[in-house]
């Protein structure tokens, strides 16, 4: 199934969901090709959701084969930072935010990928998976690599997209598996 018939397939009360993936999805003009494919993925691999994750990543292999890696890694080593980082932000303990992370993250370097698309895909994932201080700090590292506001709120708005693509995913499927 192709990503635009995952979305047309979505229950009449996420109407709002297909009319922003229509809007802001299909006709993106902030972020080049590169940058909304590795947005697309690594906002489906941070959401969870496997129908969504499986759509997107066969259509992506051959939309943009490139950036599909690039854009794994950018949601996995997220998954992980974001978890420390959320924590040393929230806890009240400030010795935590002086300790060393020991977190390897070597893929930060060799990610293989234009810098600016993989902090711009570490944003997304971050803003789905709820870290501040990831959030901010990828965001900072954006305009200092000279991305604009309006392409990182391009890419956050297709993470939120996707996010909740995956949650109405989610609920169809429990709801299935209630009423069977």
């Amino acid at each position: 199934m192709s990503l635009d018939a995952l979305v047309e397939s979505l229950p009449a009360y996420a109407k709002d969901l297909k009319l922003n993936f229509s809007s802001l999805v299909r006709n993106q003009t902030d972020l080049t090709a590169s940058q909304l494919w590795g947005t697309i993925v690594a906002s489906a691999v941070a959401a969870r959701n496997l129908e969504l994750t499986e759509t997107v990543l066969a259509e992506a292999s051959v939309q943009a084969p490139a950036v599909v890696e690039a854009a794994k890694a950018a949601a996995a080593i997220m998954g992980m930072n974001n978890i420390y980082y959320r924590f040393t932000h929230l806890v009240g303990n400030e010795k935590y935010r002086s300790l060393p992370a020991r977190l390897r993250m070597n893929i930060m370097r060799s990610h293989g990928a234009s810098p600016v698309d993989f902090e711009l895909w570490c944003a997304a994932a971050s803003a789905i998976n709820g870290c501040a201080a990831c959030v901010d700090a990828h965001e900072r590292g954006l305009r200092e690599k000279g991305a604009t506001e309006e392409s990182v709120a391009a890419a956050v708005r297709i993470a939120a997209i996707l996010h909740a693509i995956a949650t109405v995913l989610d609920a169809e499927r429990v709801a299935a598996a209630a009423s069977a």
